[in-house]
């Protein structure tokens, strides 16, 4: 692609044509061109100097100190939490009830590190327990000392759905990456809820999670909230927000160092895509993008220049009033060209070459195959020997 665009640019391109009409134009299901310079760009977000620090775009819920414990985080009622705050980390208190965040939310990229206790006690589901609640404690993910929980020797037995790493009661994970007790292990959890029309769900919610950097769910689709002993269905939430809430289970587990990013539903982005795309949203947002770029051409010129930005609007909306401009640019351009002879042609070569170019771009997605300017800039070309 970069040879392809340095090619391009020392044959005399210029940047409005090469930036509007270069890779596949817009159609049914997606709003903007391949390569499309008019798309919006992402915001900047500056990366942690270490892996596991929170972005510049997080939400920092517990940075070790007592403040953020404080500020940050209630009991189930959302009254004081009995948890403790212990040499920097949040520690769990036998019968204290769930600690929940103060601030609620719903679609979310999470990390959070926690610790089982150093002194191994118990089997199976009483070595460590406790759990990563999303939107308001609908759904689960496991967390437990589960080191010893390896087929190779099986020295702590447990069901699969309910060990570290689990959808607690409905997926367990890929694999056991978990480290040895007493050790930190971390989560990153991307949580996606499900979308509902009216009591009808569309969507189901999604979890993929990261335990020590090892996918164990890979865009699990939820079956409903996690329950123990029970199998369940899809569920409208009460709300589209909730708490981040880490479970009281009876065993002193620790936690350190949450923070989590908002994100966009997955299925929010309805202007682009072959999956997700609702074809009047893809057309109401290829119209604005045309009026922008309308709005920019000196419509009593039609040189080069304003052939190649009527051309792109075209490629994103070919009605009114766009298509009566774009015949009267492209027309009174056409008029020069059939006037340029000689010398004055040849030394329009590149610029009647890139609009040739243009038209390649517009003619294989369907669209000014009929265009007069269209076959006399091709021609041209064809006579000159103009490849």
């Amino acid at each position: 692609m970069k040879k392809l665009m340095i090619s391009a640019a020392m044959a005399g391109i210029s940047a409005v044509a090469l930036a509007g009409l270069y890779g596949d134009t817009p159609n049914a299901l997606h709003a903007w061109a391949v390569h499309d310079m008019n798309r919006p760009n992402p915001a900047k977000v500056t990366p942690a100097d270490k892996p596991g620090q929170p972005p510049s775009d997080a939400i920092v819920l517990f940075d070790g100190t007592q403040k953020s414990f404080e500020e940050n985080w209630v009991d189930g009622k959302g009254n004081k939490t009995k948890w403790k705050f212990v040499d920097g980390t949040m520690e769990s208190v036998r019968s204290a009830g769930n600690i929940c965040s103060r601030r609620e939310f719903g679609d979310v990229q999470l990390h959070v590190e926690w610790q089982a206790p150093v002194k191994v006690q118990g089997y199976g589901q009483g070595r460590g327990n406790s759990g990563v609640f999303v939107l308001g404690g609908m759904y689960e993910v496991q967390v437990l000392d589960s080191y010893e929980t390896n087929p190779a020797d099986m020295k702590n037995p447990n069901y699969a759905d309910g060990q570290a790493g689990a959808v607690y009661g409905q997926n367990p994970p890929l694999v056991n990456p978990t480290r040895k007790p007493g050790e930190w292990q971390a989560y990153d959890i991307v949580f996606h809820q499900p979308v509902f029309e009216g009591n009808k769900c569309v969507h189901p919610g999604s979890l993929t999670v990261f335990l020590n950097g090892v996918l164990v769910q890979d865009h699990w689709e939820v079956e409903g909230p996690t329950w123990h002993m029970r199998r369940t269905r899809q569920e409208k939430p009460r709300s589209t927000k909730g708490s981040i809430q880490f479970q009281d289970h009876g065993n002193p587990v620790h936690f350190r160092n949450v923070w989590v990013r908002e994100i966009p539903s997955r299925w929010a982005n309805t202007t682009h895509g072959t999956y997700l795309a609702n074809e009047k949203d893809v057309a109401a947002q290829r119209r604005a993008t045309a009026e922008k770029l309308f709005a920019k051409i000196d419509k009593s010129k039609c040189d080069a220049q304003q052939v190649h930005q009527i051309l792109e609007v075209m490629s994103y909306c070919g009605e009114e009033p766009f298509l009566g401009a774009a015949k009267n640019i492209c027309g009174g351009y056409l008029r020069k060209l059939e006037s340029w002879k000689g010398s004055e042609l040849d030394g329009r070569k590149n610029e009647i070459r890139s609009i040739r170019g243009a038209y390649d771009t517009l003619n294989r997605n369907g669209i000014a195959k009929d265009c007069p300017l269209n076959a006399k800039v091709r021609e041209t070309c064809k006579a000159k020997g103009w490849r």
